[in-house]
């Protein structure tokens, strides 16, 4: 029985807390409350907020671990090299069912992820700052903090910001997918590889880190690097935000100091005592046994060590009363539906690895397994994007992990186990269920212009179809936001000037007179104190 995350679980802190503080106060720190709970920040040169993250030792926090400094130092480079502008993205797409410990920063502390964005922003002269989401809760939050600071993509702003959403897909994640949908292009990878800075959004140098990355950049520069390295490991200083999910009493998100041992986060969750396995990093990582799990500490060094992987803080422990291999396959079925479809790997690869690995599982006997390791093999390094990779990865990990469980399907017919479906996956049609926030937005056709050329169906079918006469139908609805991208894209694209987009009536008080909307206390970006030019 699969029962999704919910996007805001329990929230817990072993030792002090630095991303969550506040927590235990409030369920979001709006801004005026942030600044009481953290403090003013002041803005930092472009080096020294690079030697900064250097000496925090900070890497991307998405999963990739590069180091946010030599980033940050590539962008201006390539920046000042070419005379133009870099552009700020925070990602903030998280796409994997197992993840919420981003969804919860922009939810509970959205002001702490722009703080160092922002940072980084002033550091670098950026004038664009972008954030994506993925889910409704995330794109309300974040708007709201972006309204709070008195952000917004107007033109004549010292800082244009805007929100772009994503769908909620594994591959949509990906820094280029997220790039590519920044330029109103579809959420996924493309099928060459370009480094973000060098040419990312609209071919500049792009700064595209992690939400959880930004945060950390924020406290760092608000304590320090000597104090930010009196937590956590010498090596691996710091906290890191984990999500505990899987075979849990609680699945929860878990703020932890790196060094903690591993079974003391799994017992806060409710974790089985001996679990049969425990998969480290999410669908893209490896498994760990029981003893691993014993005996690592939540650090990347560490659970390398053992096997297993950090990656971006998803840990799922199952019990011994299901099938491995089944909880595997219901993975590998999501995995292989998570293909963009746009390379052989992973469009063919990935869906003949899961039915491989169904094959395996129902008696298919020692020529199904080392079929389905021939195809897992064939998957690794031929992707356009790292879907394909961590793919084989889980399939690799899975089949090392339990070879008893393995050895007793191919020779004996089956393990004797159900499988109960306790690693996460999305609920039935969860992406055609997917809502945006309505924009009030709504398209409109000069029918004395319009000629039938039906390209504006084409770039949003979601909002036009072709009417039986070839003429565009348009839905009597408002545009949602994660489609005003390619709704714009379509009125831009009209040979014949005929779309256009209506925007809604400004909202009146009563008396009928309108009046400007003050800004909140605090906003603009007071909050990073007096901005250059």
């Amino acid at each position: 029985m699969n029962t999704p995350l919910p996007d805001v679980p329990e929230v817990r802190v072993v030792g002090l807390p630095q991303l969550t503080q506040g927590f235990d106060l409030v369920e979001r720190l709006d801004l005026p409350m942030h600044l009481k709970v953290h403090g003013p920040l002041e803005p930092v040169t472009g080096e020294r907020l690079a030697q900064l993250a250097e000496n925090m030792s900070l890497t991307g926090r998405g999963g990739a671990g590069f180091p946010f400094a030599k980033k940050l130092r590539a962008v201006a480079t390539a920046a000042i090299r070419r005379g133009v502008r870099p552009v700020v993205v925070i990602n903030g797409s998280e796409g994997e069912p197992a993840c919420r410990k981003d969804t919860v920063l922009i939810n509970r502390a959205p002001h702490l992820i722009l703080d160092g964005a922002l940072l980084a922003a002033e550091a670098l002269g950026a004038r664009t700052l972008i954030v994506a989401v993925t889910r409704n809760s995330t794109e309300v939050s974040i708007r709201a903090a972006l309204a709070e600071r008195g952000l917004s993509d107007r033109r004549g702003q010292q800082l244009r910001a805007r929100v772009v959403r994503t769908p909620e897909r594994m591959v949509s994640g990906e820094a280029s997918s997220v790039i590519r949908a920044i330029g109103g292009g579809p959420a996924l990878p493309p099928g060459r590889r370009e480094r973000a800075a060098e040419s990312g959004v609209g071919g500049l140098p792009t700064l595209l880190s992690n939400a959880e990355t930004f945060a950390q950049l924020a406290i760092g520069a608000r304590i320090g690097a000597r104090r930010y390295g009196h937590t956590g490991l010498d090596t691996e200083p710091g906290t890191v935000m984990l999500t505990i999910s899987g075979a849990v009493a609680r699945p929860m998100v878990v703020e932890v100091p790196t060094g903690v041992p591993l079974r003391y986060v799994l017992q806060m969750a409710g974790a089985p005592p001996l679990p049969q396995g425990v998969l480290t990093g999410g669908y893209h990582g490896n498994w760990i046994d029981s003893v691993a799990a014993h005996e690592a500490v939540v650090s990347k060094e560490s659970l390398a060590s053992f096997g297993g992987a950090l990656g971006a803080g998803a840990i799922l422990p199952i019990g011994p009363e299901t099938c491995p291999l089944g909880e595997a396959l219901r993975v590998a079925n999501w995995l292989a539906a998570e293909t963009a479809g746009q390379c052989g790997p992973c469009k063919l690869g990935l869906p003949a690895a899961a039915g491989g690995l169904s094959d395996v599982i129902n008696g298919g006997g020692p020529a199904a397994l080392e079929a389905l390791r021939a195809v897992t093999q064939a998957v690794k390094g031929r992707g356009a994007c790292k879907h394909p990779d961590g793919s084989a990865r889980f399939f690799a990990s899975t089949l090392s992990a339990f070879t008893d469980d393995l050895a007793a399907h191919v020779l004996d017919g089956g393990c004797g186990r159900e499988t109960t479906g306790v690693l996460p996956l999305p609920g039935p049609g969860y992406q055609d269920a997917e809502e945006s926030i309505p924009s009030g937005e709504k398209l409109a056709v000069d029918w004395t212009l319009c000629q039938g050329h039906g390209l504006c169906a084409d770039i949003v079918p979601e909002l036009i179809r072709l009417g039986p006469d070839g003429y565009p139908a348009l839905a009597d609805a408002s545009v949602p936001m994660h489609l005003r991208g390619r709704a714009q894209r379509a009125v831009r694209r009209c040979p014949e000037l005929a779309l256009r987009i209506e925007q809604p009536a400004p909202a009146r008080p009563p008396g009928g007179s309108a009046t400007r909307a003050a800004l909140p206390p605090g906003g603009g970006r007071k909050a990073l104190g007096p901005g250059r030019g």
